[in-house]
């Protein structure tokens, strides 16, 4: 007999999530949903009504209440509801975060109530019934502040009705009809309350499946933040990231850790020869290359441009030569020619394991001048240091 969720759960549900989830940005496409929700709750409200409405014409057909009652509380209703809706069109609660004005919705409502609880107390305990159904709706909405609140006007309001008052507050149930209406008036707030909590359990399902989706799009945010989009390697910031961490790590251990850094020979004049996009393709296949053949252990990442990182902790010096050799080969070996005729693409590496003294940038400089040795000694090879 009064305020009720509207449409079906799931539909409803999925936006009303969707709101709580909606960045500022798309605040035009927020406000045009939020007005079509409420325009939905204000149609619920209507039905609600409506119902209620006919619960009492039963009682004025039974003669327990004049027929004026069930017409009164019909167009009150339609009233308070169409003021909300005007308000609601004009975007007066869009300026609130509140955008439902639910404690006003509350009060207006529980206030209609009271006003027929008091006209007409032979039948009040159906209208005292209905301040169950209107507090569910609010607790859909309501925070804290506004449920301790709204239950504080309720409660002085019943104070006055039952303390302050000999109010013969009843429920007819001496004819069948009576009795008719009365099952009928608990039957419909029950249901309505029922809907409400399965559109409240809903909600709480999407909005679960909704941080689950968030959270896996933010974890692939951050795996994407530490990639390089082209070879789909770490980017220079998560591998120097992942090197002091490899070096904090062999330290506390007391083991190997060796890295090279690699470099593609002549990249420039195999973009400058077959094109950038065969030079964006070499990067990759060279890149998936690697990562078929290194350890679950092993780091690689693109330290700038065509040279590449590769940390091996747990290697020693010879160990981490002989694979950047077996690598060195794989790479010198593959079908380059099926991105273009005549096309070879090698590589030379400069290997260094971590010395006491090291640090990040020494232990890269090392690498830097091993790999510096490697080309000058003619390229495709590898030097240790």
């Amino acid at each position: 007999m009064s305020t009720a969720a509207t449409s079906f759960p799931e539909r409803n549900a999925a936006e009303v999530a969707d709101l709580v989830l909606t960045p500022e940005a798309a605040a035009p496409e927020v406000r045009m949903r939020r007005t079509r929700q409420r325009r939905q709750m204000y149609i619920g409200q209507v039905a609600s009504y409506s119902l209620g409405a006919s619960v009492l014409l039963l009682y004025a057909f039974d003669g327990a209440i004049s027929l004026d009652v069930a017409s009164l509380f019909w167009f009150g209703g339609l009233l308070t509801i169409g003021t909300f809706a005007v308000l609601s069109e004009a975007g007066v609660g869009d300026r609130f975060s509140d955008h439902y004005l639910t404690v006003f919705q509350i009060s207006a409502h529980t206030a209609l109530q009271f006003v027929f609880l008091l006209s007409v107390p032979t039948i009040g305990v159906t209208f005292i019934s209905v301040l169950f159904l209107i507090f569910a709706f609010g607790s859909l909405r309501m925070t804290s502040a506004q449920a301790m609140l709204t239950w504080a006007i309720a409660t002085c309001g019943l104070a006055a009705v039952f303390l302050a008052s000999d109010l013969p507050i009843g429920l007819p149930v001496a004819t069948r009809l009576q009795r008719t209406a009365s099952m009928l008036c608990f039957v419909l707030v029950i249901g309505q309350c029922a809907f409400l909590g399965l559109f409240g359990a809903t909600l709480r399902k999407v909005l679960y499946r909704r941080s689950i989706e968030l959270k896996a799009a933010y974890q692939r945010i951050e795996e994407l933040a530490e990639l390089d989009e082209l070879t789909g390697s770490y980017n220079r910031r998560c591998i120097m990231r992942l090197l002091d961490a490899a070096i904090e790590t062999s330290r506390q251990a007391s083991a190997p850790c060796a890295i090279a850094l690699i470099d593609l020979d002549w990249f420039k004049r195999i973009n400058d020869a077959h094109g950038h996009p065969v030079g964006d393709e070499v990067l990759r296949t060279f890149a998936i290359t690697v990562f078929a053949n290194i350890r679950p252990v092993d780091s690689f990442g693109r330290y700038g441009g065509e040279e590449f990182l590769l940390l091996l902790p747990g290697t020693d010096g010879e160990a981490a030569a002989s694979m950047l050799e077996r690598l060195r080969s794989i790479v010198a070996d593959l079908e380059w020619s099926a991105f273009s005729p005549g096309m070879r693409v090698t590589i030379s590496a400069g290997v260094v394991t971590l010395r006491e003294s090291d640090t990040a940038d020494t232990f890269l400089a090392r690498a830097d001048s091993a790999l510096y040795s490697a080309k000058a000694q003619g390229r495709n090879r590898i030097s240790t240091n």
